[in-house]
């Protein structure tokens, strides 16, 4: 058995890294909302909506990403068109201190249903679900949204035996991990 000095217990260090990486959460979460804000009037006034932003780092190098959308769709030259708008702002306002690439992207067919707006979009339309713990036995489930509110969403869900019945289940959003559009390939 390997012994250890005071201050390298392997626990301690678990517990140490474990909180910075709390703090650094915390503050990559205010960072990317700080960036919402000062980005999200201009790309809405150029006729797109600013979906979500991403702030993390992918291999060595730190990557903000703006996610956005628009009724027709997005295209590369969209995504050029954000990019060249947005740059200058985040250059004036200089919120973040290390180096970093700037990627605008369209949020895809599978974007995750976190907005009263996504939902809105999805109801009656099939939808993945996966929850943090267990309801009802099952971590995942796959159904037609049925409605929502601030605080749930309900579906009924889809049988996945033949004779087996479909039912309505309420999840609490706090509950899901991820909400989905359902794709079938």
């Amino acid at each position: 058995m390997r012994a250890f000095k005071s201050g390298q217990n392997p626990l301690f260090n678990f517990e140490k890294t474990l909180r910075i990486r709390c703090v650094s959460e915390e503050l990559r979460l205010k960072l990317t909302d700080r960036i919402f804000e000062l980005t999200e009037s201009k790309v809405r006034e150029l006729g797109y909506e600013l979906y979500d932003v991403e702030y993390q780092k992918e291999y060595d190098n730190w990557v903000l990403t703006l996610y956005i959308d628009s009724k027709d769709g997005i295209s590369l030259d969209d995504c050029e068109i954000v990019s060249n708008a947005v740059d200058p702002i985040l250059d004036e306002a200089d919120p973040i201190e290390q180096a970093y690439y700037l990627s605008v992207s369209s949020v895809g067919i599978d974007r995750p249903l976190k907005k009263d707006k996504d939902f809105q979009r999805s109801i009656g339309k099939t939808i993945d679900v996966k929850l943090y713990a267990p309801l009802k036995g099952k971590k995942e489930f796959c159904g037609e949204l049925v409605s929502f509110d601030a605080e749930s969403f309900t579906l009924r869900t889809l049988p996945r035996k033949p004779g087996e019945a479909s039912e309505k289940v309420t999840v609490g959003r706090r509950q899901a991990a991820l909400v989905r559009p359902h794709i079938d390939f």
